[in-house]
């Protein structure tokens, strides 16, 4: 019998760095998490305990921290191209770097319309993320956002759907549509302005979900990616994850009153969850 290694990748998770970016009138400040992951030449590394072409992932951390001094002064996407073309120039052993950023938001504190020079107050849930894979043919990058958090209390509805014996669920033509957002989009190029084309892909995603009458959470999903991808030549596809959050109308007849879609359960759990991706043909 034959035994061989097959895929195999090693790297370093959660290092976790914040930058102040110091302008002469103002300051940023940047939050965010990073994931290397190498593959390569590392049989010898497994079979044999070999570890000469391994570069250890403590190493790869301090990496981080190093290049993000001259090298982190944009977006996530500039950082992670420069990132995986870093470890892919000066390790041969490595085939393939991937480089996954997690950015938290962080605003500016404004007093009297004026935003403050240096002080800052943590945003929203929202995260911004990336995912940069390079090779020797070159590099592809993702961008997207997760854990967005959106909401509509009408132009949202759910009916002509199956009915067994374990159906209870009411037909309804206007309900709350709540979900946490998770989008990814591949671009098909690496020289575009990523900052003005993500803000251009969010707007999108934001005017779409509010404009749409909505049918079902997939429909909304569908035409969510297909708006992207009419307004971006140089986005591939965009994947959605989109949980419904459901907001159950209180049953207020037993206290002799008629809810008119007012009053709700918020649930957290069981929810449903929607994914779906959406392609050029």
């Amino acid at each position: 019998m034959n035994i061989k290694l097959g895929i195999n990748a090693y790297g370093k998770n959660a290092v976790n760095l914040s930058k102040i970016i110091r302008h002469a009138d103002h300051h940023e400040f940047r939050q965010v998490s990073v994931n290397v992951a190498l593959e390569g030449d590392f049989d010898t590394a497994h079979t044999l305990g070999d570890n000469s072409k391994i570069l250890p992932t403590d190493t790869q951390k301090n990496t981080v921290y190093a290049l993000a001094k001259e090298h982190f002064t944009g977006t996530i996407e500039e950082f992670g191209l420069y990132l995986a073309n870093h470890f892919i120039t000066n390790n041969p052993q490595v085939s393939k770097a991937r480089i996954e950023i997690l950015e938290h938001a962080w605003q500016r504190m404004a007093f009297d319309g004026a935003a403050h020079t240096h002080s800052f107050t943590g945003g929203s849930a929202e995260k911004r993320r990336t995912l940069v894979i390079q090779t020797a043919a070159g590099a592809q990058v993702s961008s997207g956002l997760q854990d967005l958090l959106l909401l509509k209390t009408t132009d949202s509805a759910f009916e002509n759907y199956i009915k067994d014996q374990y159906t209870v669920l009411k037909e309804t033509s206007d309900r709350i549509l709540a979900t946490k957002c998770e989008a990814m989009w591949e671009y098909t190029t690496t020289d575009l302005d990523f900052e003005a084309t993500y803000q251009k892909i969010r707007t999108s995603l934001l005017h779409t979900f509010a404009h749409h009458k909505s049918l079902s959470v997939q429909q909304t999903l569908y035409a969510i990616g297909e708006q992207i991808l009419l307004d971006n030549e140089v986005v591939k596809e965009v994947s959605l994850i989109m949980p419904n959050k459901h907001h159950i109308p209180f049953n207020l007849e037993q206290f002799g009153m008629e809810n008119k879609n007012e009053v709700f359960i918020a649930t957290d759990e069981p929810f449903g969850y929607i994914t779906g991706t959406v392609v050029r043909e």
